[in-house]
């Protein structure tokens, strides 16, 4: 935002103060000062308003700020404009058919105006305005005013041509798809349905918030003139302008909100200097749909909070003094209770929302350099939470086992959405508005644009292995943690999922899950079944329960799995639910009393049907062996049909047997062996090879 010196002192007096005194004061209170630039008997100040400040895109709010910060009174135009002509409501009408994209729309009618160039006055402002007056092109009176107004208090305004309007209406309503606009910059633009434009009985002659159009807009010929101030809905005219590609003044105010109450005020203030520079006789009455908003909700402000959070005493008269300077309404109450106010923010100010805002103010007003940096503040250690207890533990794990944390965007093509959804099969939802820039168009040719919002985090994993690969940034071994989007019935459930995908084989995969599970709860029972799915590679998918509750998937990707994402190798992919994990969370691990005494190791080789899963054989050996089985760990899978038969395996286990109070003989070993063989035998269908 850059301020003219001289706009300022039409609001506040500047007298004995410097642009440096100003720019540096307001620097710190705020707004950071870029530059100032020279201008003939003039300074430009070049101020950063960040984007909860819009307030401060106006001359009257910088005012405001530099009022407040040197203790001098802000002087606000208050326009009444004499209005001798007949009622508006007899001359035309407004409708607005999408109050949600508009919630208010105001007009006024001015008839008999005179277009001309614009005072000396007004070009010379609007041109310092700009940061570079050998730049500025003076439109005509009409049009400057309009510039002025929107510089002056953040209110962007158009002025139509009324002769010009299609029925002499405005009707504010979504646009049809594939309706074209041209706009004052004689560009035509293709709209899409749902786009906010203001109409006339026939076509749209403006885009809401952003710009007016061709065919009314202010030209010599133009005698009577309607003037539109109202307020859009920031997200619709966000949308519509990064569609477009098309971006304005008038947008970049509406898209972070503008002023509700102010909206007649700007359309009084532009009708008035109408009137005085380009004549015309103003209507009676305006056209108002949607009327001023009520009043904000009171914040409940403690005087105490400044000295617990700032840790200086400011004395309240000063805190009220800066309160009411900044806008807001102070309510002592009955005096019942001592040092509590009822402060109402001002409609200009949207980011005054609760009791530390208003802190906030003060200290910034204050100075935040008049702090002492030694003076204690007393505050509280935040508790760290048992989903970033879980998060630290499965990250340590997957790093310590050679995985890479990635980061992928949550928006993905549909080709990608539709590649695999195992925990919704309702339809993808998407955005209005896609990303751009992050899909590899040579690859995904005629993919449609990225705007779904993914249901599963492992086709995302399955693309990055892809671009990998293709670089050849080989090992690639992946992992994220992050949100999936999973449609509901009113609202979409956001669980956060825990993704891996890597080119070990499903074995391997599977211990690293199994250490990531024993970092959460040591001893923690996971089942594992086999389930179908074309996903995964026949009996290669894995589900994962802890009692009755889902756990998660995992499994090694089929080979048309791996043709449709171009895979030169398989890989194993899993996806886990971390809410599972933090519902079976030991926060404080327990201690365990280690032995003294030494281990014995013992190999039991299986040959078993070769339907027998590793997971029945293993349970039943933990089942049987008792207190004394420390470890149950696999060796080996041979298959020799000629030796054991057709449908059959033999299985290599090793088993780690240890006692706690003394040293186990190797009677007592083979007493647990035999009976882990026979319940092996019995419910396993096993035989133990000997020989």
């Amino acid at each position: 935002m850059i301020v003219s010196w001289k706009w300022l002192q039409r609001y506040i007096n500047l007298d004995q103060l410097t642009d440096a005194q100003v720019a540096e004061r307001l620097s710190l209170s705020g707004l950071n000062h870029e530059s100032t630039q020279v201008l003939a008997g003039d300074w430009a100040i070049d101020l950063e308003v960040t984007s909860n400040r819009p307030d401060c895109l106006a001359h009257i709010g910088v005012a405001r700020e530099v009022g407040v910060l040197f203790d001098r009174p802000l002087q606000v135009p208050n326009p009444q404009p004499q209005a001798t002509g007949p009622a508006i409501e007899s001359l035309t009408s407004v409708t607005v058919e999408c109050p949600e994209l508009c919630p208010r729309y105001t007009a006024r009618l001015i008839r008999g105006v005179k277009i001309g160039p614009s005072p000396a006055w007004l070009q010379e402002l609007l041109a310092n305005a700009t940061g570079d007056p050998t730049q500025f092109k003076s439109i005509n009176n009409v049009a400057d005013i309009t510039n002025f107004v929107m510089l002056e208090c953040g209110q962007p305004l158009h002025a139509f041509d009324f002769d010009r309007l299609h029925g002499q209406r405005i009707v504010v309503r979504p646009a049809r798809d594939a309706e074209v606009l041209e706009a004052i910059d004689h560009k035509s633009y293709t709209l899409q349905a749902g786009m906010c434009v203001i109409a006339d009985a026939d076509r749209p002659v403006a885009l809401a918030g952003i710009m007016g159009g061709a065919a009314t807009e202010i030209t010599e010929q133009t005698v009577n003139v309607l003037i539109e101030s109202a307020e859009f809905a920031p997200g619709s005219v966000r949308n519509t302008s990064r569609r477009l590609k098309l971006a304005s003044d008038s947008s970049y105010r509406f898209e972070r909100t503008i002023d509700p109450i102010g909206t007649d005020w700007a359309s009084l203030r532009c009708c008035q200097l109408i009137i005085e520079h380009c004549g015309g006789q103003l209507c009676a009455g305006v056209i108002d749909h949607g009327g001023a908003k009520a009043e904000r909700t009171p914040i409940r402000f403690r005087l105490d909070q400044i000295a617990r959070i700032l840790g200086i005493e400011i004395a309240p008269a000063k805190v009220r003094r800066i309160l009411e300077a900044l806008g807001v309404k102070i309510d002592e109450g009955n005096g019942t209770v001592v040092g509590i106010w009822s402060a109402t923010p001002p409609s200009w100010r949207r980011d005054l929302t609760r009791e530390a805002d208003l802190v906030e103010e003060v200290a910034r007003i204050h100075g935040y350099d008049k702090i002492p940096e030694d003076h204690a503040v007393p505050m509280a250690v935040s508790r760290t939470t048992p989903v970033d207890i879980s998060s630290q533990r499965v990250r340590s794990v997957l790093t310590a086992a050679g995985l890479s944390e990635a980061l992928s965007p949550s928006l993905v093509p549909s080709v990608l959405s539709e590649l695999y959804s195992p925990w919704s099969d309702r339809p993808t939802m998407a955005t209005l508005q896609p990303m751009l820039g992050v899909l590899d168009t040579k690859f995904w040719n005629n993919a449609g644009p990225v705007d779904c919002v993914r249901r599963s985090l492992i086709p995302s994993l399955l693309e990055l292995r892809r671009i990998n690969e293709f670089r050849h940034h080989l090992p690639i071994e992946l992992f994220e943690i992050a949100k999936v989007y999973l449609p509901g019935d009113s609202f979409p459930v956001e669980p956060t999922m825990i993704g891996v995908c890597s080119g070990r084989s499903l074995l391997d995969m599977k211990s690293v899950m199994a250490e990531v599970f024993g970092t959460i709860r040591r001893g923690l029972e996971v089942q594992v079944d086999v389930v179908s799915d074309s996903f995964f590679a026949p009996g290669r998918g894995l589900r994962y329960r802890i009692g009755d509750q889902l756990l998660g998937l995992m499994g090694e990707i089929s080979r048309s799995t791996q043709k449709k994402m171009k895979l030169r190798q398989t890989c194993v992919v899993g996806e886990f639910f971390q809410e599972a994990l933090v519902r079976n969370l030991q926060v404080i691990p327990q201690a365990q009393r280690q032995s003294l005494y030494p281990a014995i190791e013992r190999d039991l080789n299986f040959i078993l049907e070769t339907k027998v899963r590793w997971a029945d054989l293993e349970s039943t050996v933990r089942a049987t062996g008792g207190v004394l089985l420390e470890q149950v760990a696999y060796r080996e899978t041979y298959i020799d049909a000629k030796r054991d038969g057709e449908g059959k395996k033999r299985v290599l286990l090793t088993i780690t047997l240890r006692s706690l109070d003394e040293t186990l003989t190797g009677k007592q070993a083979d007493e647990i062996c035999q009976r882990v063989v026979s319940a092996c035998e019995e419910k396993c269908g096993a035989k133990l090879v000997t020989g």
